[in-house]
This record gives C-alpha cells, sequence and structure tokens, in this order.
C-alpha cells in the first residue's frame, strides 16, 4: 500500500462515519487481510471485524505463556526467582529430534550470553514480552508444558488461540503445525488481564506492568496522543504484522488489529496506527 494511498484512507477515517466504517475503509485501502477486536473494558462499546478468523499467531502467543507462569506461581508450584538453566536444545513436536534456536533469527541476545548459566523465570518473562526473546520462550513453554499452558487458554475461553510448540520448529511448520489465533481470543486474553480474571488481582497487576514495557510500539501506541500508557504484545513474521493489548485512556480498551498480506512492515505498522487512531477518536 502507497503513502498516497494510505493518506487517502486516513481522509476517509476522519469523515464524520460510524467507527467501522472508518475501519473497514482503512482495511480496503491495504489490500491486507486485517482482523479487528475492539472492546471497551466496561464493555459498553465494540467492533469486531471477522473476530474468528485464523491467523499465524507469530508472538502473540507469547501472552498465554505468560498467563500460565503465572497462574503456576499463583498455584504456589513456581516462583517467579525460581533459576532455570540456559541451555539451547528443543525437542521437535514431530518426532522428538533436537533443534537449536539461531541468535541471527531473535530479537534478543542477551539469554544466548548466558547459556550454562541460569536465569530467573521473572527475567525469562520480561525477555519474552518485553523484546519478543524466541529462547526466552521455548525455554518457558518447556518448563511449563505446552498442554498447560492450552488447558489454561482453554479454561479462560479464548480457544481460537493455540499454543501447539515453541518457535523455530522446523519440522513442525512444515507440517503445518503452527500456533495460531483469532483477533477474538486475544480479545479475551486482554479482558481477562485487565479485569483481573486472568490469574488474580496481583498477578494480573503484574503482568500489566510487564505488557507496558514492550519495546516494539510502531502499531497501537503509534496512534494514540504520546504518553498514553498501553500493555500490549505485537507479533511479526514474514507478511505476518500483529498488535494486541489494552489501551488505558479515560476509558480502558482492548484493542486486538491482526494484519497478513503485507511485506514491509513499515507499511502494516502505520495500518495498525490508523486502525488505533481510529479507535481512540470514536471511543
Amino acid at each position: 500500500m502507497s503513502l498516497i494511498i494510505l493518506l487517502a484512507a486516513l481522509t476517509v477515517a476522519q469523515s464524520p462515519a460510524s467507527l467501522e466504517s472508518k475501519v473497514r475503509s482503512l482495511i480496503a485501502a491495504s489490500g491486507a487481510e486485517v482482523a479487528v477486536a475492539y472492546r471497551s473494558l466496561d464493555g459498553t462499546s465494540e467492533l469486531l471485524i471477522d473476530p474468528d478468523k485464523t491467523f499465524h499467531a507469530a508472538s502473540t502467543m507469547k501472552v498465554p505463556v505468560m498467563i500460565e507462569l503465572f497462574r503456576q506461581v499463583e498455584a504456589g508450584t513456581l516462583k517467579l526467582d525460581d533459576p532455570l538453566p540456559i541451555r539451547n536444545e528443543f525437542r521437535s513436536i514431530v518426532d522428538g529430534s533436537p533443534y537449536k534456536l539461531s541468535e541471527g533469527d531473535d530479537s534478543d541476545l542477551e539469554v544466548y550470553s548466558t547459556v550454562g548459566k541460569t536465569l530467573t523465570l521473572r527475567r525469562l518473562n520480561e525477555l519474552m514480552i518485553t523484546v519478543s526473546s524466541n529462547f526466552a520462550t521455548n525455554l518457558l513453554i518447556e518448563k511449563l508444558g505446552a498442554e498447560k499452558i492450552r488447558a489454561t487458554v482453554t479454561k479462560l475461553g479464548a480457544d481460537g488461540m493455540k499454543v501447539l510448540r515453541g518457535v523455530e520448529d522446523s519440522k513442525a511448520f512444515e507440517k503445518g503445525m503452527n500456533n495460531a489465533t483469532t483477533a477474538r481470543a486475544l480479545l479475551v486474553l486482554f479482558e481477562k488481564i485487565g479485569q483481573s480474571k486472568a490469574v488474580g488481582a496481583a498477578a494480573d497487576k503484574e503482568m500489566l506492568e510487564v505488557l507496558k514495557r514492550q519495546k516494539f510500539n510502531d502499531g497501537i501506541p503509534a496512534g494514540l496522543p504520546k504518553g498514553t500508557p498501553v500493555a500490549h504484545k505485537t507479533g511479526t513474521i514474514t507478511r505476518i504484522h500483529h498488535d494486541a493489548g489494552i489501551v488505558f485512556g479515560p476509558k480502558p480498551y482492548v484493542l486486538v488489529v491482526l494484519v497478513r498480506g503485507i511485506q514491509d512492515q513499515k507499511v502494516s505498522g502505520p495500518l495498525m496506527a490508523a486502525i488505533s487512531k481510529a479507535v481512540w477518536e470514536s471511543h
């Protein structure tokens, strides 16, 4: 989508029309597949566009991993300051064969620098969410159990989120065994956290603080007034760019934007920011 087309779409978005019309105009101009789920935390307003369309989850699946970590801590089976040995060897869900993660494909190198040592579960969670460390994610999924993560997702009513495995399991990828999500599933997960119904009041508050430290802010936050707090998680892979979280304006709300089909994140980012801006202005 060219800058001219995006600006034209933004002009449409500013005209006196319903929020849905504005957002659909932006989506149509982009030429991409886009799902949007928006709802105020008090439940008084919402917008759902293709909320049950399935997308590759990319790094948004790290949100249920975090929820499961805090659930197990709440249950007393783990402590956030428990140390975890760092080793770069994982098992494919296809046949149990070993594979390693590549530093060049990850967004953070801190975990790689501690191979052979330990990091706390708290630190691994921080890196998983704020800088989207794949290495930290795989270590946490292995520790927590993918099946337990899925069970918690189901219990929370977010069945559209499917966490099958960690990152870079190439054998699973080749067989189409990928993590997936819907906009509705992420909406539900963030609603639960925002309403202190995911794990518990204290745990959910701590998760929100981690999410507010997100380092990638070219999506939802870029469409908001400067300084607006946002507790969110992004996800990017080839031709996939997502953002989902809670916007803490005068009336807090959850917004999820899933995008498929745009190669350049310098194009998909402004698209998400434009949708975020339209929601903010209507809210």
